[in-house]
């Protein structure tokens, strides 16, 4: 059975931080352009409220995305913690191998899997680097 990616998705923290204008900056905006707003020709009440509905929106969105982000990393590590005592098959720069995996660590947030193989060594892996399950070790039996 192949194991599908279990790494982390692509994380854009930063660059979502630098495009995206907070609670505070929105309020600021919204209070400088009352203050400049022609007295004569006041901004229609539905226009602010359009736009305090498009603000309210993007922050709903924002944290909807932080929410699945997550849970993508709770799945990622059941995943991971599903592989213990399994043997795999793992892609690795110089080549494939096989073996059990044996422990899994946190690196940075991220799961490591190690995986012991067959002449005793051990080797680091990430999931993603898991190419497919051999079968469940029978180590109670």
């Amino acid at each position: 059975m192949a194991i599908d990616s279990v790494g982390a998705v692509g994380r854009t923290d930063t660059v979502a931080a630098q495009a995206s204008v907070g609670l505070d900056e929105f309020l600021n905006i919204f209070l400088t352009q009352l203050n400049y707003q022609d007295p004569l020709e006041p901004v229609d009440n539905r226009e602010f409220l359009a736009q305090l509905a498009q603000f309210s929106s993007v922050e709903l969105a924002n944290r909807t995305n932080d929410n699945t982000e997550a849970l993508l990393d709770v799945s990622n590590l059941s995943q991971s913690i599903g592989l213990l005592g399994r043997t795999v098959n793992v892609q690795l720069e110089t080549g494939s191998t096989s073996g059990e995996v044996v422990a899994m660590s946190l690196v940075q947030g991220q799961p490591r899997l190690s995986v012991k193989q067959a002449d005793g060594t051990f080797v680091s892996v990430s999931p993603t680097q898991i190419s497919s399950v051999i079968q469940l070790s029978n180590a109670g039996n």
